[in-house]
């Protein structure tokens, strides 16, 4: 397995690999890999020749006042897990790398980037459109994974794969999470042991509403008002939001008829975390 910081050298590493007839797949991630990611990548390693894993903290995605400088980073850990996954490649570039000084063309979408993490995040699913249209050019993957535990952020990209043509397979992974239930995220090392405690108010939110709705429950506010109750519970806890909107369009419903998400996001003391799940109604 190769570490790259430059297009150029993916570019190149690609191509040879084209040559070939290879298939290639690409995980991308902002790194402080974890067995979430692991799992990607090794769905990527099985479905395809080859998997490049993108390692880049993106700086357009943070806000102000957003954790940029303080986001986890080891790229040493991260190699390490790639390589226990299977991955051939990993592209680790700096921002200068990506963004050029004077850099002043973005891809951003309308709709499905109002609600949820969009509300309180203006900023962010522009910076994941634009650093995802940039690596899906750089290494032009057959397929790209990607987990749902960011439904939004999935959601986001397979309708700007299919509105900008995008000749690329999107493969949404499950959530995977500790054993107590708590969904694995690089966030999680900001807990001390009475956040981390405090923090299985989300899964627990998550079980309560997809218990009610797989007993017959269809009202949205009902299920909604039960899991904010939930979380409210914990002294630990404030709530971003709770919501449910539609899987496709993520706009508001007031009842599941068809398939739809129910997310999350959630304070726990000082770090911002996310929980959701879907269901086909």
């Amino acid at each position: 397995m190769e570490i790259v910081s430059s297009v150029e050298e993916v570019r190149s590493w690609v191509k040879a690999w084209r040559r070939e007839g290879l298939s290639v797949g690409l995980v991308p991630t902002m790194g402080y890999l974890h067995e979430g990611h692991k799992s990607l990548i090794v769905r990527a390693v099985a479905e395809n020749d080859r998997v490049v894993v993108s390692d880049f903290v993106n700086p357009t995605q943070f806000g102000p006042g957003e954790d940029l400088a303080s986001y986890p980073r080891d790229i040493e850990a991260d190699a390490r897990l790639c390589e226990e996954a299977g991955a051939h490649l990993i592209f680790h570039p700096g921002p200068e790398d990506m963004y050029a000084p004077d850099f002043c063309t973005w891809v951003d979408m309308q709709k499905l980037s109002e609600n949820l993490c969009g509300r309180t995040r203006p900023i962010h699913f522009r910076g994941v459109c634009t650093v995802v249209s940039k690596l899906f050019h750089i290494v032009a993957p057959d397929r790209a994974y990607f987990g749902q535990k960011d439904a939004q952020q999935l959601a986001i990209i397979r309708r700007m794969v299919r509105d900008l043509n995008f000749d690329i397979e999107i493969v949404g992974c499950p959530i995977v999470r500790e054993a107590d239930g708590l969904a694995k995220s690089s966030r999680n090392t900001y807990l001390n042991a009475e956040e981390r405690r405090a923090a299985l108010v989300l899964s627990s939110a998550v079980f309560l509403g997809r218990e009610m709705m797989e007993k017959g429950e269809r009202d949205a506010a009902a299920v909604l008002s039960a899991m904010r109750a939930c979380i409210e519970k914990e002294p630990l806890a404030r709530i971003d939001y709770v919501d449910m909107v539609d899987a496709f369009s993520m706009q508001p419903v007031t009842r599941a008829e068809g398939p739809v998400l129910c997310a999350m996001a959630v304070y726990i003391g000082k770090t911002r975390l996310i929980d959701n799940f879907s269901f086909e109604g």
